[in-house]
């Protein structure tokens, strides 16, 4: 389905999320993680919303932007393991040895993560203690065509 036509049937929705939508997210997201046992669900709480989980474990949460009549998707998951661990976590959790923590250009509270030479998304540091981080990965229309 061409963008526009995305963006059309988004905005006729609102910001809810529907079924077809639901589908490309798990697909983008079992493809760009190399988790193909990932799952994602219409969010009991929020129609503006979904919920990713491997297995029975909920691992994060997706939500709608509209911003600026753009319709795009953010996924953000916690991840509650130091900088030390974190590749190694995120590459146990997903079965993805392709999965790599890259440094940032004179950042040092937050790292990439790439699949491959695949850039994914940002992992940010909770606090300054760097003892848990944040996975956000950023999803536009033009990801979920092909799909």
């Amino acid at each position: 389905m061409p963008a526009a036509a995305i963006r059309g049937k988004a905005a006729a929705a609102g910001t809810n999320m529907d079924k077809d939508e639901i589908l490309k997210l798990r697909a983008h997201l079992r493809r760009s993680l190399g988790a193909p046992a990932l799952t994602v669900t219409q969010s009991a709480r929020s129609k503006d919303a979904a919920d990713v989980a491997l297995g029975e474990h909920k691992i994060g949460k997706i939500t709608v932007d509209d911003e600026d009549g753009d319709r795009s998707f953010a996924f953000e998951m916690p991840i509650p393991v130091d900088r030390a661990t974190l590749q190694d976590y995120l590459r146990k959790l997903f079965d993805n040895d392709k999965l790599r923590i890259v440094g940032r250009m004179k950042k040092t509270d937050s790292v990439e993560l790439n699949n491959g030479d695949d850039f994914l998304g940002v992992v940010s540091a909770d606090d300054n203690a760097g003892g848990s981080y944040t996975l956000q990965m950023a999803i536009l229309d033009f990801d979920l065509e092909d799909l």
